[in-house]
């Protein structure tokens, strides 16, 4: 696993590396019931000091997600987050509890103009943050996903993208999301994204389109993400 990015002038080390912790829980890097890598490993992982680490460890553990045993190592004893969205549980804690590793790719993070006519010019006028990532399904391309963010995300630090959940990122900067539309079709694939699923041209994907919303009605992200279903079916469970 690649040195992660940290930034130095801002929120806490421990708290930054406790929702890249939290990141690799939900996506299965580190499945539930096996210990997360020592404090040593993750200290040099970090380059960052002892105290640190047990301190997001501490975060983690008192959020549900680990369980620290003397002598034993510490434990992922949970890997599923809770939305208070609703009562559905992410795609991607389906795919972990069914065995899967999720990793994110970040392709591009910058901001861009939007041509007049498309949606993200009359979502968002002239300018947006736009954020390109692939997800893989156990190394294998599997989801490439197109965010366009409100300006007023534009100070998000590349490096975070690496290792976070974009709706942490939004939630620490202030920003919390109340309502998601979806919206699914059958679809092809623009060329450069069939190039990079490494799916051959023409081969219909699951596109999805996602409106995210904050408490005030405002339109904070829209995406645009292409599953490879041959893969693996989009899933949805949803608990009583």
């Amino acid at each position: 696993m690649g040195l992660a990015n940290l930034s130095r002038n801002k929120r806490p080390l421990y708290l930054q590396i406790m929702n890249i912790l939290k990141d690799r829980i939900l996506h299965g890097v580190y499945p539930l019931g096996m210990n997360i890598p020592s404090e040593p490993q993750l200290e040099q992982e970090f380059d960052v000091s002892k105290i640190t680490i047990r301190n997001a460890i501490k975060e983690l553990a008192q959020e549900g997600y680990l369980e620290k045993s003397s002598g034993k190592g510490t434990k992922v004893i949970r890997n599923a987050s809770t939305s208070k969205l609703s009562k559905w549980k992410r795609f991607t804690e389906v795919l972990v509890e069914e065995g899967h590793q999720i990793h994110k790719q970040l392709l591009r993070a910058e901001i861009v103009t939007n041509d007049v006519g498309t949606e993200p010019y009359q979502l968002f006028g002239e300018h947006c943050l736009f954020i390109e990532r692939l997800y893989h399904l156990n190394d294998t391309p599997y989801i490439h996903y197109s965010h366009y963010l409100s300006m007023q995300m534009s100070n998000i630090e590349q490096s975070d993208l690496n290792d976070q959940s974009l709706y942490e990122l939004l939630e620490e900067n202030g920003i919390a999301l109340e309502k998601y539309r979806d919206e699914f079709a059958a679809a092809t694939a623009p060329s450069y994204v069939e190039e990079i699923l490494h799916v051959k041209e023409g081969t219909p994907l699951l596109k999805r389109l996602r409106y995210s919303y904050d408490e005030r009605g405002d339109l904070i992200e829209f995406s645009k993400g292409y599953y490879n279903t041959v893969m693996h079916n989009y899933v949805v469970n949803y608990d009583s």
